[in-house]
Order: structure tokens, then sequence, then C-alpha cells
């Protein structure tokens, strides 16, 4: 009989058992070190297998294997690796990261090969791993064991060879959500109060809590006393935050903007405030956003996070009630403006998620959705100045002083040095001068009225709204506003029994519009009556025939933006005007045509372009790239035709265009380690983007822990609309062209392959041997 074998307390043995492959990296690395059974604990590798380099030619410097009765003992079992964490990133780094980056891509020279000795093996026998995609996958498993304290890891060769799709979708699910929540409170406003934004030089934390909120005040100089290494600045707005001259004079102080808290136990026996958590867009986005929420919450309910999509809507309200309006964002700058609304259908879609049993609460908690959208409704979009009362249109125009301060440094610089020269005086001086009301230039003020309007439409910047967004009726702001006449008519009606009392007092616009009765100062009050379905059905249906009337274009079957100063259509073609689709503002008949005719026109390798090339212009270096124009393509625009296309039965089509999207984002993650970024040039498939802003996402080493808000929401409901077939080709990263042909779309690729023979960028990342480089 074998005499029992007494080993070391908390050994744990390779072969006793582990966690699932696929899981997140908490689960995956939180547990202890592992041991092989070796005869003799000397020959364990105890401090981990140390990464045998490639033997060079003709010299005998490698290691033979040596032989052990516990080699592996089936080569059909899944392979495991033994590591030693410290040693490997520096070996791999080393031999593979050749710009020096942090990160493994096609574009580094490495061999792309290296030898990980196998755990059952006890790390004598070694297995190579091979390409671009797997040693990116090791760099980033060995970042996230360091992150866990682990010095060695057993490592699953599974883990490294994971289908992209399901790795990049559980990325995101169990780790870049997380990456991405923040919370306003004691225990969050470290993380929260950093401001990549602020170029003023002072950085001192500084939040801004809401009139009529002395409770918050109070939980904030009190976290201000308790955590003096903050030096914590806590100020009350006035009554009416959104002052121009007053948000003006809060630049040279930045700070954020307090959000909705619940009260909850402090566990001594007393009552403290709590923040909502809510989820950040990433990079210099670092505080809650506007329309990048809407998007967002679809990707938390495609991953079943309902609560966190539910307390930004929560974060909504509140701004609404305290600031007038849901911001741009969530900092003192941006006081003065909102962004596309899209609070209706977000509180919709999550109303009808929420947990059953507990009925009456949700309808509560919907009832105070839709009075803060009605108030949003009446008070912002249809109010002066944002209505033109003569077309009924609604237009992005939001009040505001000076130069918007959140921008880069140098980033009006060719705008503003005519102005400066014309003076005599340094840009910086003039700046300062025109900031503070000392020179006065009105062509300078008509500039920055169409650049803060340019902001709020969420598409900054574009040729689109060049010097002119200010008065425009565009395609996209009618569509969501129908969108929001329909939505607050079908709650009121299926879900309040066609009455809805409004609690706050407010300005309720006339209806229907027209000058005579804007100039009329007689203005109903929102508690006078009880809301029905009726009136806001009325609504819509003006909003659809003024849509038809001023913004379709028969001849060119598709919707442009209406210029309200010049009367007349804008003919820059935008892909927003899918929108129509989404919102189903669109007869049968014109979404045939804008499929049948118009699509055509935006549809490139990589999904849809934000503008056609006619409609951008000619670029140079005095007339640059601007990110919302064409070859760019973004997840709003992206999610939003998809979901307007099945919405009229044209399911096809948007399987189509999301594997186009998927594709190109499903690429770039396997060929540059990861990365998920803000947005994309469709036609040349790069993350690479030559734009004013270049390109959000990128910046981080080893591993990628956030993606970026939206994106990671376009690869989640993108991933609804796919086959099981079409999911399958993604991962193999086959092209959209062999999935569904190319004669579909031959023009655009003869255009796009001259284009891209033309392009340096394009010309460099040709040169390179692709192929080669992924195996």
């Amino acid at each position: 009989m074998a005499p029992t074998l007494n080993h070391p307390t908390g050994v744990t043995f390779v072969d006793d058992g582990h966690n699932p492959v696929h899981v997140d990296a908490a689960t995956y690395y939180g547990g202890g070190e592992a041991f092989t059974r070796s005869r003799t604990y000397s020959h364990s590798h105890i401090h981990g297998y140390i990464p045998k380099r490639t033997p060079l030619f003709e010299e005998d410097t490698h290691m033979r294997a040596r032989r052990m009765s516990h080699d592996e003992k089936s080569v059909t079992g899944p392979r495991r690796f033994l590591i030693d964490v410290e040693e490997t990133i520096r070996v791999v780094l080393e031999q593979e990261d050749t710009d020096g980056d942090f990160q493994i891509s096609i574009t580094d020279a490495g061999p792309k090969m290296m030898a990980l000795g196998t755990a059952t093996s006890n790390g004598f026998k070694t297995f190579d791993v091979r390409g671009t995609y797997m040693l990116s996958n090791l760099l980033q498993e060995l970042a996230l064991a360091r992150d866990h304290g682990r010095k060695r890891i057993v490592l699953d060769e599974a883990r490294l060879s994971e289908n992209p799709v399901d790795r990049l979708s559980r990325m995101i699910k169990n780790s870049f959500w997380h990456s991405l929540t923040r919370r306003i409170d004691g225990d969050g406003l470290e993380i929260i109060t950093a401001d990549p934004k602020n170029r003023t030089g002072r950085v001192q934390p500084r939040i801004y809590v809401p009139y009529g909120e002395p409770a918050m005040a109070e939980y904030y100089r009190k976290v201000a006393r308790e955590k003096p290494h903050m030096n914590l600045d806590v100020q009350v707005l006035p009554p009416k935050p959104d002052d121009a001259v007053f948000v003006k004079s809060l630049n040279s102080k930045p700070g954020l903007l307090a959000l909705a808290m619940n009260e909850v136990d402090d566990g001594k026996g007393g009552r403290t405030l709590k923040g909502i958590p809510f989820i950040v867009p990433g990079a210099r986005f670092n505080e809650l956003y506007n329309w990048d929420s809407y998007f967002i919450s679809l990707g938390l309910l495609v991953d079943g996070q309902v609560t966190m999509a539910k307390g930004m809507v929560d974060h909504f309200i509140f701004e609404i009630k305290h600031y007038g309006k849901i911001l741009n964002g969530s900092r003192s700058y941006y006081l003065c403006r909102t962004q596309p609304p899209f609070l209706t259908d977000m509180a919709l879609q999550i109303y009808n998620q929420l947990d059953r049993s507990d009925v009456e609460s949700n309808r509560q908690w919907l009832k105070r959705a839709i009075q803060a959208a009605i108030k949003e409704y009446h008070t912002i979009w249809v109010a002066e100045p944002r209505i033109d009362p003569k077309t009924g249109l609604s237009r992005y125009r939001p009040d505001g002083l000076g130069i918007p301060p959140e921008t880069e440094a140098t980033h009006f610089t060719h705008i503003l040095e005519p102005y400066a020269e014309k003076h005599g005086i340094s840009v910086l001086e003039f700046s300062e001068k025109y900031n503070n009301g000392v020179l006065k230039e009105p062509a300078l003020d008509e500039y920055f009225l169409h650049d803060r309007a340019v902001r709020e439409s969420g598409h900054d910047t574009t040729y689109r709204f060049e010097k002119r967004c200010a008065n425009l009726g565009t395609i996209d702001l009618q569509a969501l506003l129908y969108k929001y006449e329909v939505d607050i008519g079908t709650a009121i009606r299926e879900v309040f029994d066609d009455e809805l009392e409004l609690e706050e007092e407010f300005d309720l616009a006339p209806f229907p519009p027209s000058v005579e009765a804007y100039r009329n100062p007689y203005r109903e009050c929102s508690t006078s009556r009880l809301q029905n379905s009726e009136e806001w059905f009325e609504r819509a249906d003006h909003r659809r025939e003024m849509i038809d009337k001023y913004l379709w274009n028969e001849n060119k079957k598709l919707y442009f933006d209406y210029d309200t100063v010049l009367e007349k259509q804008s003919l820059y073609e935008s892909v927003t005007a899918f929108w129509a689709l989404w919102a189903g503002c669109a007869s049968e008949e014109q979404c045939w045509k804008l499929v049948s005719q118009s699509l055509k026109r935006f549809e490139v390798l990589g999904g849809l372009v934000s503008g056609t090339e006619e409609s951008r212009g000619k670029i140079s270096l005095d007339r640059p790239n601007r990110q919302w124009d064409y070859p760019y393509a973004w997840p709003p625009h992206q999610i939003m035709t998809w979901v307007g296309l099945e919405r009229y039965g044209y399911l096809e089509d948007a399987q189509r265009l999301s594997y186009r999207f998927l594709y190109m984002m499903t690429t770039a993650f396997v060929d540059f380690n990861g990365v998920v970024p803000e947005k994309f040039d469709a036609v040349k498939l790069s993350h690479l983007v030559d734009a004013e802003y270049g390109n959000q996402g990128l910046d981080f080493k080893m591993v990628p822990r956030e993606g970026f808000g939206w994106m990671n929401s376009a690869y989640q409901v993108g991933l609804s609309f796919l086959t099981t077939h079409m999911r399958r080709a993604v991962a193999t990263c086959t092209s959209p062209e062999v999935v569904f042909g190319s004669s579909a779309n031959l023009e655009n690729a003869v255009a796009q392959a001259a284009h891209a023979a033309t392009d340096p960028l394009g010309l460099a990342m040709e040169s390179l041997d692709i192929d080669s480089l992924r195996a």
C-alpha cells in the first residue's frame, strides 16, 4: 500500500479541478496559486515557468524538454500553460511589442510566436502560441492576472484562442461596463471629478449643487470636511443656473454638477445619501452625457443591467427638474445646452423590462419620466429660440456666450487668428478680451451661435452644419420629437388611463405653432388641466406633415435639413435621414424609396458613413476632415438605421448593415489588441482616424479596460440582429463581400479602392503583409 502523501497546507494542484474557462477575470484569477504533482517539489517550478526564447539559428542555446512520468496524459484534453506572470509580460513586450505602445497589433514586427510551458508537463514540454490575436490575448490575460495579485498562473489555451465575438461580448458585459461606472458621492468623487477637458490649469475638485437641495449641499460639505486631502470646493447654484452670463462666469472655475441620490441607512442607525451609479462614455468624457446614455442603455438592457439603465433615467429626471434640461454633459460648462432627445424611448424600453412584481412602483417611475419629458418638450424643444414659429420646426439653438471652454486649446485658432490680427494682439489675448466682452465681433458671435448648436446636435463637427446649424430644422431632431410626441401619447393612453397630471408648473407651448401664437405673451400653465393622448397624437400628426412639407425631397428620395432663415432645404446628404424610419414618421412608400434608392449612397464596406463624399466636398490642408462626415461611421447612426429598417420590415438590410459594422469592430479587436474605439473610418476599416479630435478609446496599456460607451452597445445590440451563420462568419473575420457578395455595391467598392490608392495612410497600411502578420 502506497504511503500517504502529506502536502503543504493550502496547496492546490493543476489537476484538482479548475474554474470554467470563459468567465470574468475576477473569477478566473481570484483563486490561489496552483502547483503540479512533480515527484519532488524541487522540480515543481514553484516560482513559475520561465518562457524560453526562440532558439537562435545554428546555436544550441535552447534546452531540450525532459521526459517525465507526469507529461501530458492526453493530447485531446484541454491544453493549459504554467506561466510566471511578470517574466512572461517582460518577454512578450520585449519580443513582440516592437513599437513600444504596450499593445500587440498587426503593425508590430515581432516573430508573432512564443513557446509556453504546458501545465501537465510541469513546464518542461512547450507549445507555441502563434499569431497577433493569441499573443495579444496572452498579454491581456497576464495584465489581468497581475491586477489580481497573481505571480504564477495556470492559463487555459482556450482563453487565448477564444472566439473573438464571444470574447469581446463577454468583456463588454463583465468588464467594460464596470470600468465605465461612476457614482457621485463621497466614495466616487475622486474618480468622477477628474476632468481631462479642464484647461484652466486649476485642478481643484469642485461640485455644484442645485438650488433647493440643502440636504445634498450639506452632504457634500461633510464629505469635504471628512476628506480634507481632496480640497473639495462645494458651491450652490442660483435658482436659474443656465443664465448665459452666469455660465460664462464659471469658465474659470469649472466643476462637476451634482446628480440624483438615494437616501440609505448609514450603518450607524441614521440616514445618509448615496449616489446612483451611471455609465460614462469613457476616455476624455468622464461625466454623464445625454444621447450617449441612450445608446449605452440599449447595450445595458441587452446585458441585463436594467437597474443601471433605470438609474440613468433618474439622473435625467433630476437634471430636467434642477437644471432645466437634460444636459449635454454633467459639467458646469454644459449648463446652457442639451443634446438630441431620447428620454421617452429610453424610459419606455426600461419600463418594459422592469420586474413585474411591483407594477404600481414601475408605473410611478414611468410617470415621473414622462412628466419630465413633457416639461423638457415644452420648455426647451418647442419654446423659443429653438422653435421656428413660422414652420413649426425645432432647431438646435442653445444660449451661451463666448468660446466653448471644453474644447482643445487650439481648436478655434484658425477662426480667431484673423480677428487677433485685426486688433494687433495675440490669439490668447484676443480670446480673453472677446470672452470678457471688451471686444465686440458680431460675426464671431454668429459663428459661435452655430458652433454651440453643432455641439448641442451631438454631431460636432461636420460640414453639414458649418456656420448654419442654429438655423436648421434637422431631420434627426424632427424625427426624435415626433417619437417624443407619439411615445408620450401612447404612455398616457396605455399606462395612465388617458389622463396624466403635471405636478410641476411651467408654460405650455402654443399649438398649432404660428408666428402669431408665439407672439402672444399668454401661456397656458401646465397644472391647469390634465394631459390626454389625443393632443399628443395631434402634435405628432402635425409634425409629420411639416416633415413631409419641408424636409422630404421627392426627386432625391431623401430627407434633408431645412434652413429656416434661407427658407430652403440644405442639400447635404446625411444618414440621419433614416432616423425617420426609427421614429416611424415615414410612409411605407417613403421607406421603400429610402431603402431602394438612397441607402446605397451611405453603405460602404464597414457599414454606414455619416454623409456622402459628394456632400462633404473636397478635403485639403485648408479644409480638413470633420469627424461626423464621410468616411466616418458612428454607433448612433448604425443602431438607429438597423432598428428603423427592422421596424418597416427590411430585416435583411438591417442584418447586412449590422454585419458590416460588427465585422469592422471584430477585425479591429482581433488585429489591434482588443481595441474598441469611439468611431471608425468605415471605408478603410480603420480606427486610425484623421479628423480634428482623433479617436477615443485607444489609449490603454496591455489590456483594454473600458472600450467606449456607445461602441460597446453597438456590438451587443448588433449581435442581436445576426443569424447564427452570420455570427460564426464574423467570428472568423469573413469579409461582408464574401458573405453577401460584392456585386451589390460594386460602384462603391471601385470608388473606395481608387481613394485608398492615393491615400498615404491607406498605402502605408496596404504595404503590410496583413495575412502573414495574422498568422
